[in-house]
């Protein structure tokens, strides 16, 4: 009996679950709702009886955790639930009458969730046949964010101080673009901006918030800027703040800085000091930033001209960290305080100092392979390549004018001083300057007030036996040496001796052209010329003989463009200012060459010729007032030109001055005392300005000096009639006769000759000469446009006399009284006054 009760409970009891069960079981017209009851939690659900729940350990077996087709019963479901467990282990298979479709499938095209946590995104407000939407897309996009609200106090400091920032950044793009007004009006701006932004920390109570970095980077570049801009007291003074403020950390350093301002002002002691301050405020540890600035302490002091303190800071940074600049410096200061000794020590330091530039060897493929040849062609003229040839080129320079510059101090004789230097450099790391000091040592003994040419020369011919680049740069400076002396046959020997142990030596081959300009093969002379610019585009020699050398071809435009050129290597070369000058001229351009010769004029005010020049130039464009200056401003500087003092006497002639022309007809007699012209012409002005007694007496000491003067007795004869001076009247009347036909005698001498002479050698001697002569001047003449200033050579002797009394046969060399004199550029520089004379002057290498 106790059996069947007990079964008949069970029974009960499962009978009273599945009514229960089923009140939560809905058809689907009841309500839209097939997920409700999701979220209850029925304890009927155990997790004691799973591992007994055949579909659950399947579920767990598989490798995606797939569940199969048939699921533990939820509430709600209709798919055949799995059975139940009872307490006989029997499983019972409940059907829902509703027939829900399995997880995962799809009903109305909606997706059936995966769970049932209310986090995925599930809720039993869902309606059915929705899409499976667990991250809410399709309620639509997200809405904006909310918008930071910039009136707060917050955000009005955060924003103010990225725009300090900006500010600053800005300030520096600029400087380094070289706009530094620019630079600094931002600098200003960004400092404004912080000192706003620290009075809103203040005031919204978080001082302690202040960006102490911000505030010394604004003001670092504020004193960075006043310094770029030479606004050196504001720089000092913002510095200042930097250095007295406590809260910096490292503010000390920048009286560097401070140091440096001083310096640029010449206050050198006041930088002395701040640099030693500097110097305290930097630990042992910054080794490096102690040497710079021991550098500068030590040139301070040459530059106040207290060598021994510069010694003793150069001293000390050589023992400390060896550098090749800090020994450079040390041999200069003891050169200056005339110690031998410490000339040869610090000598020997410099060369001792190692260059830590490895060999050039290593840039040189010695194996077949073909990556490592193109890794040494990619970083053989590489950034570090070129640095390491930079550094080597400034040690050799340090040491060459290191040993040309103690070498006449350190023994009795520069002799004995250069052999000790040559020693030292011999055995030392720099062996390969040996022979170029040698090569120093002769060009060196050419520039001696005493020097020994012999000497000079033997010692360059010793290295006609070395290799080819020690070789090739004697031969050069022995062509130089040869062209000098005018010896062009051994000039141009050692010119091809030059080109031929180096093609590519610029120098000689300047030297070679030079050789063919002086035989007048300008078109040969030119390729030589060219060549050696193709080697070096920076010869400057080249460049210039290049010029002349179209000039005599003329080429006009040719030059003119290697002038320019020329000009833009060396700015401030008065000789390639007046190059341009004279070419503009020939090109007929007067306007450009005036204003390259006013250049040559601001860069030398005292010279003669230039000034002479630009006379002629103005009186070309009819500018009489100011050619009448640069004239005597010419005639000032160099009394001595005759082509100044002829236009100067003629312009006064032509004025009418008489007095004045006097004065410089008696300066061209000093110059040419042979040339009676000048005396006539001086006895002229005399008679024209009425002096009649002074006239005849200056043409009797004519008649003294020259009494074989036709036009002299001429004037003699005249002036005694006008005077009555009746007795020597018939004396001058006979010298006259006896003059006119000795005159006349030489004339046919001189014909006769001329015609029993063969026309061609007539033609090849004086008359070709003269006519060429003259052709020449007369191109000139012809380029220039200008008419030549002359005296006159016809006309009446003076006012008073009739002209029924004067002879046919007289001249006056000033011409009629009244008639103007023709002016104009008389100055005509020869083309080659700054060409062959300007040609040799630096044909030595450098």
């Amino acid at each position: 009996m106790l059996l069947c009760n007990t079964f008949l409970g069970i029974c009960r009891w499962r009978f009273n679950l599945s009514e229960a069960k089923m009140e939560n079981v809905h058809l689907a017209g009841e309500e839209d709702d097939i997920y409700s009851g999701y979220n209850d939690y029925n304890p009927t659900f155990d997790t004691e009886e799973l591992d007994n729940d055949v579909g659950f350990q399947e579920a767990v077996r598989t490798s995606h955790g797939r569940r199969p087709p048939m699921t533990a019963k939820v509430p709600g479901t209709a798919a055949g639930g799995r059975p139940l467990p009872s307490s006989f282990g029997a499983r019972m298979a409940m059907t829902s009458s509703i027939g829900r479709p399995m997880t995962g499938t799809v009903l109305d095209g909606a997706s059936r969730p995966m769970s049932a946590v209310r986090a995925a995104g599930f809720t039993s407000s869902r309606t059915r046949g929705s899409a499976f939407d667990p991250l809410g897309q399709s309620r639509g996009s997200a809405p904006a964010l909310e918008e930071k609200k910039e009136d707060l106090p917050e955000e009005k400091i955060k924003l103010l101080e990225k725009k300090v920032n900006e500010l600053i950044t800005e300030s520096c793009m600029a400087q380094s673009m070289g706009n530094s007004q620019l630079a600094l009006e931002k600098a200003k701006e960004a400092e404004r901006k912080e000192r706003v932004l620290v009075r809103q920390r203040e005031q919204s109570d978080s001082a302690e918030q202040i960006n102490i970095d911000l505030t010394y980077a604004v003001l670092l570049n504020l004193a960075n800027q006043y310094e770029n801009n030479e606004m050196y007291p504001e720089a000092l003074s913002s510095y200042q703040v930097i250095v007295k403020n406590k809260m910096f950390t490292n503010a000390g350093r920048l009286k560097v800085n401070m140091a440096n301002i001083w310096v640029k002002q010449k206050n050198y002691p006041k930088a002395i000091k701040l640099y030693r301050m500097a110097l305290d405020h930097i630990s042992d540890d910054y080794k490096e930033m102690r040497i710079k600035i021991m550098q500068n302490i030590g040139t301070v002091f040459v530059l106040l001209g207290q060598y021994s303190d510069a010694v003793a800071s150069f001293e000390h940074i050589m023992s400390k960290s060896a550098n090749v600049r800090t020994a450079y410096n040390l041999v200069l200061c003891y050169y200056a305080i005339r110690d031998a000794d410490g000339m040869r020590n610090a000598f020997h330091k410099l060369l001792a100092v190692p260059l830590r530039v490895q060999h050039e060897d290593k840039y040189i493929a010695a194996t077949d392979d073909i990556s490592s040849n193109m890794l040494m062609e990619a970083i053989k003229n590489d950034k570090l390549h070129q640095m390491e040839r930079d550094l080597k080129a400034r040690a050799e320079k340090y040491v060459m004018t290191a040993a040309k510059l103690i070498a006449p101090a350190i023994e009795s004789s520069f002799a004995a001083g250069f052999d000790w230097c040559v020693e030292m450099v011999k055995s030392s790391q720099y062996v390969e300057l040996a022979n170029d000091l040698e090569i120093n040592k002769a060009i060196t003994y050419l520039r001696q007030k005493d020097f020994n040419q012999a000497e000079a020369v033997a010692i360059l011919k010793t290295f006609e036996k070395k290799d080819s680049r020690v070789k090739s740069a004697a031969s050069t400076n022995l062509s130089a040496l040869f062209f000098l002396e005018k010896d062009y046959e051994q000039a141009e020997r050692y010119a091809d001796l030059a080109m031929i142990a180096d093609r590519y030596n610029p120098g000689a081959l300047v030297n070679k052209g030079n050789t063919e300009f002086v035989k007048q093969d300008y078109a040969k002379a030119a390729e030589f010329f060219k060549e050696a610019l193709r080697n070096d585009s920076s010869c400057t020699e080249a460049l210039r003989n290049l010029g002349l050398t179209y000039k005599k071809l003329n080429r006009l435009e040719d030059a003119l463009d290697c002038f320019l050129k020329l000009h833009a290597i060396l700015r401030d070369s008065a000789e390639v200012m007046y190059q341009l000058a004279d070419t503009y001229e020939l090109l007929e351009d007067p306007h450009q060459a005036v204003e390259w010769l006013m250049q040559v004029i601001s860069v030398v005010p005292n010279d003669p010729k230039a000034l002479a020049k630009l006379g002629d130039l103005h009186d070309l464009e009819g500018d009489k007032s100011q050619a009448l200056h640069y004239y005597c401003e010419s005639f000032r500087l160099f009394p001595c030109n005759m082509e100044v003092i002829e236009w100067l006497a003629a312009y006064y002639v032509q004025t009418q001055l008489y007095e004045k022309a006097i004065h410089y007809f008696d300066r061209a007699i000093l110059v040419q005392p042979t040339e009676v012209r000048w005396q006539l012409m001086v006895a002229s002005c005399y008679r024209r300005s009425g002096n009649y007694q002074r006239a005849l007496d200056t043409y009797k000491e004519i008649h003294r000096r020259f009494p074989e003067n036709v036009e002299c007795l001429r004037f003699l004869l005249r002036l005694s009639q006008d005077m009555g001076l009746l007795q020597e009247v018939d004396d001058y009347t006979s010298k006259l006769k006896k003059a006119e036909k000795m005159k006349e005698l030489r004339e046919q001498r001189v014909k006769s000759a001329r015609e029993g002479s063969a026309r061609g050698r007539r033609e090849g001697s004086g008359g070709s000469a003269d006519s060429g002569r003259s052709s020449s001047n007369g191109n000139k003449g012809e380029r220039l446009g200008a008419q030549v200033m002359s005296l006159p050579a016809s006309g009446d002797p003076y006012e008073s006399s009739s002209p029924k009394q004067l002879d046919a046969s007289y001249v006056d060399p000033l011409g009629p009284p009244m008639e103007r004199p023709k002016t104009g550029a008389k100055l005509r520089p020869d083309d080659d006054d700054f060409a062959d004379d300007d040609l040799d002057d630096e044909l030595l290498p450098e």
